[in-house]
């Protein structure tokens, strides 16, 4: 981000908008200068042309900016605005703003449709929008805001793994565990801090060799506020009763992790080396703890940017908004060291799907929470409950795999292959092909002693095909599936798939190109009395890659639809 260019516009931009009485958006035309600088290589005033604004409008608004489409007026007014500055300033000729109104006239009516569009989302966007933008404007720490705006938005119910889990991935945190060691390393040694109690350069290198600790600085500060050690002069000495964290008992493992990530989130340290990173550690934090899915590194780099951007300055001599590292491209080796650096810490992890928080971290965010006076809720244990209550928290949004299939392996194990299967098909008669399609997921996991009840399922017209299947899966004496049957399960099965399908259809793409159903099927597929039938039938024509084989879906789609109405 060029910031100086931008600086220099916005004063002038307020002086001239005192000298001629014009109400300015500052904050609005900072951002379009700040899109023109990073996206469209704009390097001072003199650089916008009329196809300026339409690529900033009507792509990287719509793109990179959570705004509603009711917003588009303020920004094209903000356009207009900058405009009329270029020109009164002399950046640009009086053709040229003849030009960049007109464009700007031609952008306004379509810059909400833009706006609203999902398919223009940037990856960052829309995994931000999926939550809200405003509830990431966090509480500060100290307590709730007792109001009912946005950024008190409720905290989603999160799933804790066990106790002893936790305990465990606590005492295998590298920085935690790197804390003790230094301390450690430091008494045994008789070494001593500096007067500012900070630990010396050559013992820095020294334990970084001797004792491997990753990040010396760190572990030391840490070891410091966790009351690890303490400094008489500059002589370092061990805490009484301080012992390894493999000595500790769960009890003080806990108390100790819960204050290493307060510190690690809130304390104005050096976690990862990056300040775009360390300066918003909470925010991350919390918006992996409401996500509860991993996000992608591209999306973590895009957020810390728009924060960045919308962050204040501390006082009128700090520049802009978006000044600072956060603005300068914190893409690939950069944030991917900073990534690791955070990982050392223990509270996130990097996942091939990106960026998620660990067990300890979740435990750890929780406790915070609790501390400041919100609403943390826990999720019910899925195994404790009866059959409906297992499928309908699977379907449910934002339940990590990890701890669904620690409830589904803990809901089967108490009871025998014969219970589980009669609770879990009599908890899905006449249900949504979703629900339906989850229960016969998990009946596919029983052994062979559950034959007794899947036969007696066969009169059942839902849950025959699906019975059929299972049977014939494991050689046992089953029934052919009529031509019929075949069909009807091949949309009951695809209409399982249709809220992955919409929430990745480039996956769902790729995955039927690879393993979906033979022209054949397709094309008779709208006999099929299945209340999904013309939604399957449309997601195929959609996604198929064949064109062939889509053509045929969308033709049996309209089938479908009239046969309906017949």
């Amino acid at each position: 981000m060029s910031i100086e260019w931008v600086n220099r516009a916005i004063d002038g931009l307020r002086t001239w908008g005192r000298d001629r009485g014009v109400e300015v958006d500052v904050d609005e035309v900072r951002l379009l200068c700040d899109y023109a600088s990073d996206y469209l290589e704009v390097r001072e005033l003199g650089d916008f042309r009329p196809g300026t604004f339409e690529e900033l409008l009507l792509e990287i608004y719509p793109r990179k900016v959570i705004a509603p489409p009711e917003s588009a007026p303020e920004t094209i007014a903000a356009a207009r605005t900058l405009v009329e500055f270029l020109l009164d300033t002399g950046e640009i000729a009086g053709k040229v703003a003849a030009r960049m109104r007109e464009t700007i006239d031609e952008i306004e009516p379509e810059m909400p449709r833009a706006l609203a569009d999902t398919t223009k989302f940037g990856m960052a966007k829309s995994i931000f929008s999926a939550i809200g933008p405003d509830s990431l404007e966090l509480v500060e720490p100290g307590g709730p805001a007792e109001c009912d705006c946005p950024g008190c938005a409720p905290l989603p119910a999160v799933r804790l793994p066990p106790a002893d889990e936790i305990a465990a991935a606590v005492r295998n945190t590298p920085l935690l565990h790197d804390a003790h060691l230094i301390v450690t390393w430091l008494v045994e040694g008789g070494r001593t801090t500096t007067k500012r109690k900070a630990l010396r350069v050559r013992d820095a290198r020294a334990v970084a060799a001797e004792a491997g600790v990753a990040r010396p600085a760190l572990a030391w500060r840490l070891a410091l506020d966790l009351g690890l050690a303490g400094v008489e002069g500059t002589t370092v000495v061990a805490a009484e009763g301080f012992r390894p964290l493999a000595a500790r008992p769960d009890e003080e493992v806990f108390d100790l992790w819960a204050a290493a990530v307060e510190f690690l989130i809130e304390a104005p340290v050096a976690v990862t080396g990056e300040p775009a990173v360390d300066e918003e550690l909470y925010s991350v934090h919390d918006l992996l703890y409401r996500l509860q899915a991993p996000v992608p590194a591209d999306a973590v780099a895009e957020y810390l940017r728009e924060v960045a951007i919308g962050r204040p300055p501390a006082s009128a001599d700090d520049g802009p908004a978006g000044d600072g590292p956060a603005g300068d491209g914190l893409t690939g080796e950069r944030l991917g060291g900073a990534l690791t650096a955070l990982s050392y810490a223990g509270t996130v992890q990097i996942t091939e799907d990106g960026l998620a928080l660990t067990p300890q971290g979740l435990w750890g965010l929780r406790e915070i929470y609790s501390d400041m006076g919100l609403d943390a809720p826990i999720a019910p244990d899925l195994a404790e409950g009866d059959a409906s209550g297992l499928i309908a928290g699977l379907i449910s949004d934002g339940l990590p795999a990890e701890a669904a299939e620690r409830d589904i392996a803990s809901w089967l194990s108490r009871r025998t292959p014969g219970q589980a299967a009669a609770e879990l098909l009599a908890a899905v008669a006449g249900a949504p092909a979703e629900v339906r399609g989850i229960a016969v997921t998990l009946v596919d996991r029983l052994g062979v002693e559950a034959a007794p009840v899947i036969r007696s399922c066969l009169d059942d017209p839902e849950l025959r095909p699906h019975a059929v299947h299972w049977l014939s899966a494991r050689g046992l004496e089953a029934p052919t599936l009529t031509h019929d049957e075949v069909l009807w399960v091949t949309v009951d099965m695809l209409a399982l798939a249709l809220p992955a399908a919409e929430a990745d259809p480039d996956g769902f793409a790729e995955n039927i190109a690879a393993s979906g159903p033979p022209t054949h099927l397709i094309e008779d597929m709208w006999r099929v009395d299945h209340p999904d039938v013309v939604e399957v039938l449309e997601l195929l024509g959609n996604s198929l890659p064949d064109r062939m084989m889509a053509k045929a879906a969308r033709k049996a789609a309209f089938k479908a639809r009239s046969r309906a109405i017949r």
